[in-house]
């Protein structure tokens, strides 16, 4: 069985190999395109063999609850959001301008992993992707386990749910700022402001 396994794994490496030779010659790499429907194969099969079995079959140990089910839209809204979006398209900034991109988590291919498979990749990341590794590597995190029910339930996410979640994603210093400003000018505390919108409106006639 070893044999095999590094037999295979050769194989795989000769054809990347060739790929990249015949890519790099076309014009070179880049982040923009979309992966190849080899890329995609060979990546999906590393990443099976790349999760040891015993990960594979194990099953969520974490009952779930309408708690555990806000409690994984809060995580997810603040750690992983940035890439996947709240509602798991993958469809931001960063997610569209991965290589490869953040995949649309709604999708079969994503329903098809196991919860053991994704645990497993939550916790440990995987390699050649922007998928960082976010846990310790055990197989007891139960913040984890929630989010693998969060993924379970992508599709029966509300629009209050996704407006809630909106309102805990990390903002950068620029929306802070746009934020302060707001509030100042609510509350008439930017006479700045207040002087140059009130310039640009039109008299009543």
């Amino acid at each position: 069985m070893r044999v095999r396994t590094v037999a295979v794994v050769l194989i795989l490496g000769v054809v990347i190999l060739g790929a990249a030779l015949f890519v790099t010659s076309a014009g070179g790499f880049s982040a923009r395109s979309e992966p190849t429907a080899a890329e995609r194969i060979v990546a999906r099969a590393l990443r099976r063999w790349a999760t040891p079995r015993q990960a594979r079959t194990a099953t969520n140990p974490v009952p779930f609850s309408s708690d555990a089910w806000a409690e994984a839209r809060a995580h997810f809204a603040d750690h992983c959001a940035t890439c996947h979006a709240n509602d798991g398209s993958g469809q931001t900034d960063i997610g569209r301008n991965l290589y490869p991109k953040a995949p649309d988590m709604r999708l079969a291919e994503t329903e098809r992993l196991t919860d053991g498979e994704l645990y497993w990749i939550i916790e440990n990341g995987i390699r050649l992707t922007g998928m960082p590794a976010w846990g310790q590597g055990g197989s007891d995190d139960a913040d984890t386990w929630k989010l693998v029910h969060f993924i379970r339930h992508l599709k029966d996410l509300t629009p209050e749910q996704l407006a809630e979640m909106e309102s805990l994603n990390p903002k950068s210093p620029a929306d802070i700022q746009e934020e302060r400003e707001d509030l100042d000018f609510l509350s008439g505390k930017d006479p700045e402001r207040q002087a140059t919108k009130g310039a640009h409106q039109h008299p009543k006639e």
